[in-house]
């Protein structure tokens, strides 16, 4: 028997299996690492921690203390990441059957349901902890409501029975801003919940192009968003009531919040920049002519951005 077959196990006959090379291993554990990570959805993640560090400059006047930072946004992006999950975890099945999310980590079978399901679980403990421990009860229990909203409200109840889905349940995308307020202050007035309200408007025009970019695969796996189950004029007037309440509601938190000259000017050179490329896809949309879904989709995310960034900027000046 030469060395090589001196160290080969059969298998078939009961031995016991050869160890992979350690760069399969590596590959193997790099790939489960970043399937638990895909869970969390970090660029949603990430579009959430725009809105709470703007927020609490804007409620400290300035600069809050670096570790109540620091447990705000970590908090945060452990409840958002726990919400995500458990999101995937219910969702599991009509992830499977669209295009868009069948190569997730539990319907490409990377992550099994239950692994899921504690991997969440984990991230929600270690939210609260976290909050808890660093920042104030009030902030603790408004992101405890976050993750039920996601979960429960948005994900169980509403997605899968009303078009209206991504309107009440993306209100759990807006607590960011009273989570982070809350964290400063250790309570909440009319200026976070202008803030909660410009994030509450602005999902729907957000959303919305992305559903019709994926408008089959809504349809295929039952999911009534609204252009799968309305015409094209009542998408568009519905994208269009939500754009105008959200620029408005961008106006009002000037009195409000007392914001000064720079946020003014972002606010009406950003706002009317949206507004444009909504008025744009709304035409195109009920002329019958493709609507560049996705162009309206990316000039949203950069309208929070800019408006965020604008609320801190000023803040800080």
């Amino acid at each position: 028997m030469t060395a090589i077959d001196s160290n080969t196990v059969d298998v078939a006959a009961g031995g016991p299996a050869l160890r992979p090379p350690p760069a399969v291993r590596r590959r193997r554990r790099r790939k489960i690492v970043l399937a638990y990570l895909a869970l969390t959805k970090p660029r949603i993640i990430e579009l959430l921690l725009v809105t709470t560090l703007p927020t609490m400059l804007l409620a400290a006047g300035g600069l809050p203390p670096l570790e109540v930072m620091a447990a705000t946004l970590v908090g945060g992006a452990l409840a958002a990441g726990s919400a995500n999950t458990l999101n995937q975890y219910f969702d599991r099945d009509i992830d499977a059957v669209m295009t868009r999310t069948h190569h997730r980590p539990i319907p490409s079978g990377v992550i099994s349901p239950r692994a899921a399901l504690i991997f969440g679980a984990i991230l929600a403990a270690a939210s609260v902890a976290v909050l808890w421990s660093m920042t104030t009860g009030l902030a603790t229990a408004l992101a405890v409501a976050a993750i039920v909203m996601y979960v429960v409200g948005y994900t169980l109840i509403l997605k899968r029975r009303t078009p209206q889905n991504i309107v009440w349940g993306g209100a759990a995308g807006c607590m960011p801003v009273l989570i982070a307020w809350a964290a400063v202050t250790g309570s909440l007035t009319w200026a976070p919940i202008v803030l909660f309200g410009i994030v509450f408007f602005w999902t729907p025009p957000h959303y919305w192009p992305l559903s019709l970019r994926y408008r089959e695969d809504y349809a295929a796996a039952g999911v009534p968003m609204l252009p799968v189950v309305a015409s094209p004029r009542q998408v568009a007037g519905q994208v269009l009531a939500h754009t105008g309440a959200l620029l408005v509601c961008s106006l009002v938190l000037i009195p409000v919040a007392g914001m000064g000259w720079l946020y003014g000017v972002a606010a009406v050179a950003a706002g009317a920049v949206f507004w444009l490329t909504a008025a744009g896809f709304a035409r195109r949309l009920v002329r019958g002519e493709p609507p560049h879904a996705m162009r309206l989709f990316h000039v949203s995310i950069s309208y929070l951005t800019v408006i965020f960034l604008a609320v801190g900027a000023d803040a800080l000046l």
